[in-house]
């Protein structure tokens, strides 16, 4: 049975509507304690959150539904969700939460559930999951015996997450008076993001810093570097990483003042971690979204370029499967196997970091990398048939495959998230990208246009 409430990244909606309805919010505590302790008698359970207004309120929800289904929550505050991950992978908690919804304005907010090993639940558990909770919503609805539960946070948590980062400087790197701007899109690495590098001797300058429940994401963070640039070119500084509302994803400003998103880190770090010894299986993880040019350029070094579907959790289990030790996505969020089992924005950032303090600047580093001219097109639908089953949608894809055979890729597929269809076209020359996303936007929004 497939999922109705759980997407490629957990809940998402607007607090205090379905599923993010106190109600539902309950429900998924009480269905998260049961399926826990079907292993574990009394199960510990971290909550995180970041800065939205509604996460206490959320947070709170959740936290009853687990007391009255059997197990114990904690709460660590404000912490970004790969701190989460961390804490619940190296304090052995029975499972983790987190209230957040990444890069989404304030507006929204979601619940991600974390497994024993820092890994998101596979979709079959969160499957059982959501099962257990709508078979109980409405019975559970007046059986809250925890209300009024005070959930207070724990500082300790931040520290041992800043400790864990810490122990990840690479060889022979010292951030010693390394200048360094960091955006933290007023979200959950605000204060976390500042103190791990202050704590390292790096120079920081702090901007989008100052969280107020609204104003996360706001014109700032890794969909928004145009300030970072800016600061980073004023300011002299070797580096500048913007996180998103969660800190799972960093983009980078070299000191040439370019952005650097999640290809340029990867083929980066894969080319250091070769020379290092340290890179396993020659290759690289990336998603249907990867540019062409990060794969000829992994090329070029002798290595290649496994892609899966979009989503982190599927980079995940390739790598996994394949034994490779970095992937990701174009959006900055990148995984270092060795060190965590999810993508962490602050432990991209102080990757890269270090790199800068062995290598030099990022920017030539990469200087090889040529990007070809991509464009992504939005177009919103009504529902989420098959693509194979749509027959001028999928006249439309012969066509454009092609036309660029050789020369481009084309890739459509359905947001996770949102009521959205994906079209992404990639070649050497704008033309025809503009050409065949527009074809295929047309055919989408004919066939299924809301």
């Amino acid at each position: 049975m497939g999922k109705q409430l759980f997407g490629t990244d957990g809940v998402r909606g607007v607090p205090g509507e379905h599923p993010l309805d106190d109600k539902t919010l309950y429900a998924i505590g009480r269905a998260l304690a049961a399926h826990l302790r079907a292993t574990d008698a009394t199960p510990r359970v971290l909550i995180g959150m970041d800065t939205r207004e509604s996460g206490p309120h959320i947070a709170q929800r959740l936290a009853e539904g687990l007391m009255d289904g059997g197990a114990l929550p904690f709460s660590a505050g404000v912490i970004t969700t790969p701190g989460v991950a961390c804490v619940v992978r190296e304090n052995n908690f029975s499972a983790g939460i987190v209230v957040s919804a990444s890069h989404n304005p304030f507006t929204d907010n979601g619940v991600k559930l974390i497994a024993r090993t820092g890994m998101k639940f596979p979709d079959e558990t969160e499957a059982d999951i959501e099962q257990a909770l709508l078979a109980g919503r409405d019975t559970w609805e007046n059986a809250a015996g925890a209300f009024g539960l005070g959930l207070q946070a724990s500082p300790e948590f931040d520290q041992g997450y800043i400790e864990y980062l810490r122990s990840r400087v690479m060889i022979g790197a010292s951030l010693a008076g390394m200048k360094i701007v960091l955006d933290c899109a007023n979200g959950a690495a605000s204060e976390l993001g500042p103190a791990l590098f202050r704590s390292l001797g790096a120079e920081v300058t702090a901007i989008h810093n100052s969280p107020n429940g609204r104003n996360i994401n706001d014109g700032c963070g890794s969909l928004h570097p145009e300030q970072l640039q800016e600061a980073v070119v004023k300011a002299g500084a070797a580096l500048g990483a913007a996180f998103d509302g969660d800190a799972d994803r960093a983009l980078f400003v070299s000191a040439a003042g370019g952005v650097v998103n999640g290809d340029g880190t990867m083929l980066a770090m894969a080319r250091y971690m070769k020379s290092a010894g340290t890179l396993k299986g020659k290759a690289v993880v990336g998603t249907t979204m990867a540019n062409l040019g990060l794969e000829k350029a992994l090329a070029k070094d002798g290595l290649t370029l496994t892609r899966t579907p979009v989503g982190d959790r599927y980079v995940l289990e390739e790598m996994l499967r394949s034994g490779a030790n970095i992937g990701g996505e174009q959006s900055g969020h990148v995984i270092f196997l060795d060190d965590s089992t999810t993508g962490d924005g602050l432990l991209t950032a102080l990757k890269i970091a270090c790199l800068v303090a062995l290598r030099g600047p990022l920017h030539a580093q990469i200087a090889d990398l040529k990007i070809f001219p991509q464009t992504i097109v939005n177009v919103r639908v009504r529902s989420k048939p098959p693509l194979n089953t749509l027959p001028d949608v999928s006249a439309a894809l012969a066509d454009a495959e092609r036309a660029l055979a050789g020369n481009g890729r084309v890739n459509v597929r359905y947001s996770g998230t949102e009521q959205l269809a994906r079209v992404m076209v990639e070649a050497e020359r704008e033309e025809d990208v503009t050409q065949w996303s527009q074809v295929l936007a047309s055919a989408l929004r004919s066939s299924l246009g809301a």
